[in-house]
C-alpha cells in the first residue's frame, strides 16, 4: 500500500517541481492606461529548495514583429533593455523564486504579450508564464469641477498577482498651502482589518470606494470648495512597492441663480441681420427727414391759405362797397389774398372814424 501510494505520489511532485503545471496554465491579461505602471507577476513555486539561476522578460508585439528583449536577470545582475531603460525593474524576491517585473509609464507600443522565463541551477527545464498586457489611451490627469458638486478621483494599481495592499494615502498640495493628507488608510495584517480616515478641511467630505483587495484606492470627494483646487497625489503601498499618481484639480465658482423672464431669454448679441436691418433703418430716417419737414411746413402753409381766403371772402360778404385793390406783385393767387386781406383791414380800420366825425358833426 505505502509503494503503491508512494508510485502516485512521485510523478506528481516531479511534475510540479519542473513546473509542466505552469507551463499549461492560459497567460493572464492586464489593462493599464498609457502612463500608468503595471507590475507582472513571475512566481516559481518548488517544494525543493532551489536558487534562481536566470530570468528573461520578452515582448512579441505581434505576428510581423520581432521578439524583443526587455530585461535579463543573471549572476545577481539585473539588466533593462533598448527603450524599457529606466522603465522596468524587477520587483519580486529572488530568494523566494519570484520574479516579478514593474513595467513604469506605460506607452501604446508596450502593448502585446511579455513571457517570463525563469532557469533553476542545476534544472534543465524552463518555467515559463505569460502576461498579455493591453493599453487603453490616457486618463485625463486635470480635472474640472464646480463648487459643490462630487468628483471621484481614481488611483488603481494594475497588477496579476495578488498583494496585499497595506496601506493607501491622498495628499493634497495647494498653491499657497502647504502639503495636507486627504485621505489615508492602513491595513494591519494580524487583524485583517483596515482602517480609514479623512484629514483637516476635507474631514468627513471623502469617501474610499475603491476596492482595496483590487488595489483600487480611488476616492470621492463631496462639496467641493474652491480651496479644494490644487494637486492631489496618490500613493499605494503594497509591501516594499509604492505605485503613485497625481491629479490635478480646477475649481470654477458657482454659476449665480437668476430668475429667468422674457427679458432675460433674448439674445445679448444681435446677429448679423439684425444689426444690417437696425442700421438700414437709422440710415433711412436720416435721408427722409428733410422731405418730412419740407411735406409739413407745405402743409401748414396751404392751411393758413385757406383760412386768409376764407376770411376775404366773408368781408366781401358783410361790406359790399369794398373794393379789392390790386396786387402790385406778380405772385401766385394765394399771395393776392394775403395783400388784399391786409388792404382790406386798413380800409375797415380808416373808415370807422369818419362815421363817428360824421355823427359828431350831425349832433352838433
Amino acid at each position: 500500500m505505502f509503494c503503491l501510494l508512494k508510485l502516485i505520489l512521485l510523478p506528481v511532485l516531479l511534475d510540479y517541481s519542473l513546473g509542466l503545471n505552469d507551463l499549461n496554465v492560459s497567460p493572464a491579461e492586464l489593462t493599464v492606461h498609457v502612463g500608468d505602471s503595471a507590475l507582472m507577476g513571475c512566481v516559481f513555486q518548488s517544494t525543493e529548495d532551489k536558487c534562481i539561476f536566470k530570468i528573461d522578460w520578452i515582448l512579441s508585439s505581434g505576428e510581423q514583429a520581432k521578439d524583443e528583449y526587455v530585461l535579463y536577470y543573471y549572476s545577481n545582475l539585473s539588466v533593462p533593455i533598448g527603450r524599457f531603460q529606466n522603465r522596468v525593474q524587477l520587483m519580486g524576491d529572488i530568494l523566494c523564486n519570484d520574479g516579478s517585473l514593474l513595467l513604469q509609464d506605460v506607452q501604446e507600443a508596450d502593448q502585446g504579450t511579455y513571457t517570463c522565463e525563469i532557469r533553476l541551477k542545476g534544472e534543465s527545464q524552463v518555467f515559463k508564464k505569460a502576461v498579455v498586457l493591453h493599453v487603453l489611451p490616457e486618463e485625463p490627469k486635470e480635472l474640472m469641477v464646480r463648487v459643490g458638486e462630487m468628483l471621484r478621483m481614481g488611483c488603481v494599481f494594475q497588477s496579476t498577482e495578488v498583494k496585499h495592499v497595506t496601506k493607501v494615502e491622498w495628499i493634497f498640495s495647494g498653491r499657497r498651502a502647504k502639503e495636507e493628507i486627504v485621505f489615508r488608510y492602513y491595513h494591519k495584517l494580524r487583524m485583517s482589518v483596515g482602517y480609514s480616515q479623512s484629514w483637516g478641511h476635507f474631514q468627513n467630505r471623502v469617501n474610499l470606494v475603491g476596492d482595496i483587495f483590487r488595489n483600487d484606492g480611488s476616492i470621492v470627494l463631496q462639496g467641493v470648495r474652491e480651496s479644494d483646487g490644487g494637486n492631489y497625489t496618490c500613493s499605494i503601498h503594497l509591501g516594499n512597492l509604492v505605485f503613485k499618481k497625481t491629479i490635478v484639480l480646477h475649481v470654477s465658482p458657482e454659476e449665480p441663480r437668476t430668475l429667468v423672464t422674457p427679458a432675460a431669454l433674448r439674445p445679448l448679441v444681435l446677429g448679423g441681420n439684425q444689426l444690417v436691418i437696425i442700421v438700414g433703418t437709422v440710415c433711412a430716417t436720416i435721408l427722409l427727414l428733410p422731405v418730412l419737414i419740407l411735406i409739413v411746413k407745405r402743409t401748414c402753409g396751404n392751411k393758413s391759405l385757406v383760412n386768409s381766403t376764407a376770411l376775404v371772402k366773408n368781408t366781401k360778404k358783410t361790406n359790399p362797397g369794398i373794393k379789392e385793390e390790386p396786387c402790385y406783385f406778380e405772385s401766385c393767387e394765394g399771395e393776392k389774398n394775403i395783400y388784399s386781406s391786409i388792404i382790406i383791414r386798413e380800409v375797415i380800420e380808416e373808415e370807422e372814424p369818419s362815421e363817428k366825425s360824421e355823427a359828431t358833426y350831425m349832433t352838433m
